[in-house]
């Protein structure tokens, strides 16, 4: 008994020397890993940029199917941020600084760790070389947890390894991964919408569509309107020679709805009109080719676009509905007029005379 008493003893001493060495061992840790991604730079920049896109490369984040994950209505650029929370676990991350195409930085904390994120983001031959490097403080858990794992240099340089080799295989596939259908003639409908219309270079477009669409649903879940459709961006104007575009984000309303003044969200109509339907399934990197395609398949066929309507993209599937760029939908419709029907004339029928019935007479039929 007195035995057993000395070896819990001895375990108790060990179990608090431990705890006390890795209490004063230092918190501050620095990790940095790099790696080429095999696409293009503006487009690696673009999908780490936005949160919403991490819960397809983050190692840790594609693992545990039991984090829920909370997205505001910005969650791309300066001042973007995202949180979770798996049990006992809660966490942010927030972006602090852009520098487009360059770089970006980033502050997290995970239950009391905090931690500073850099993306350094740089064309090499073959693609992208991206550099991920993290400094940041452990309190007392974290450096329990993490010395019973190997320790944090350990731990982080595993999780940036296998995150930016998912990013690489989610890229090339994703990116390269996509299909253009010409549907052909449909008629848009009528209805009314919330928009909100902005200028800026075409150059800007896809970047402030990609920032507008969600802030638009978000205006929407806030106020507790219905949708009455899925989201589209109509364009007003589209300078190539100047290099601007005039568009309106906009979302379908069961009715029509007034905004108080003052607010960038105005109240639109949607005017009906005759269209040449496209559907682009894959990334918005593609939609210039479907516009492209759209238009060839006008000139092929004898359609004449109608100036008057309004040029029209629909998105039917976007990352809120799923993550996969490969499997979004997005519908092109270019107004044009309808074709006149093409005139058939009448058939020649022969002559067939009129006879008085009293003047018929009927002849026998004859065997040969």
């Amino acid at each position: 008994m007195r035995i057993l008493k000395y070896i819990f003893l001895l375990i108790l001493l060990a179990f608090i020397g431990v705890t006390v060495y890795i209490a004063t061992q230092k918190g501050d840790f620095s990790v940095s890993k790099s790696m080429v991604i095999h696409s293009p730079k503006s487009i690696v920049f673009d999908y780490v940029n936005d949160y919403k896109n991490w819960e397809t490369f983050g190692s840790w984040m594609t693992k545990n199917h039991g984090i829920a994950f909370t997205y505001p209505a910005k969650t791309m650029g300066a001042g973007a941020y995202f949180s979770w929370q798996k049990d006992n676990d809660e966490g942010f991350i927030k972006t602090f600084y852009v520098k487009e195409n360059d770089s970006l930085v980033q502050k997290g904390n995970f239950n009391g760790t905090t931690a500073t994120l850099n993306f350094k983001f740089k064309d090499t031959v073959g693609g992208t070389k991206i550099t991920i490097y993290s400094t940041g403080k452990m309190n007392l858990f974290t450096k329990i947890n993490t010395f019973l794992s190997g320790g944090m240099t350990n731990l982080l340089t595993d999780a940036f390894e296998k995150s930016l080799r998912n990013l690489d295989k989610t890229l090339d596939y994703e990116m390269k991964t996509y299909s253009i259908k010409v549907n052909g003639i449909v008629q848009r409908n009528s209805g009314y919408c919330l928009k909100q219309t902005v200028t800026c270079k075409i150059k800007s477009l896809s970047k402030n569509i990609k920032i507008m669409m969600p802030r638009m649903v978000h205006f929407f879940k806030k106020n507790q309107l219905a949708m009455a459709g899925k989201p589209f961006v109509q364009y007003e104007l589209y300078d190539v020679a100047n290099g601007i575009v005039t568009f309106s984000v906009c979302v379908p309303t069961t009715k029509q709805i007034f905004v108080t003044s003052g607010s960038d969200v105005t109240s639109g109509e949607i005017i009906p009109f005759t269209c040449l339907k496209t559907t682009l399934t894959g990334d918005y990197s593609h939609t210039q080719e479907a516009w492209a395609k759209a238009r060839k398949h006008i000139t092929d066929n004898g359609f004449k676009e109608n100036f008057a309507g309004k040029y029209t993209e629909v998105y039917i599937k976007t990352i809120d509905d799923i993550k996969q760029p490969s499997k979004w939908i997005t519908e092109i419709h270019i107004p044009v007029f309808p074709k006149a029907p093409v005139a058939t004339p009448n058939p020649v029928l022969p002559t067939v005379p009129t006879t008085d019935p009293a003047e018929t007479t009927t002849i026998p039929s004859q065997t040969p």
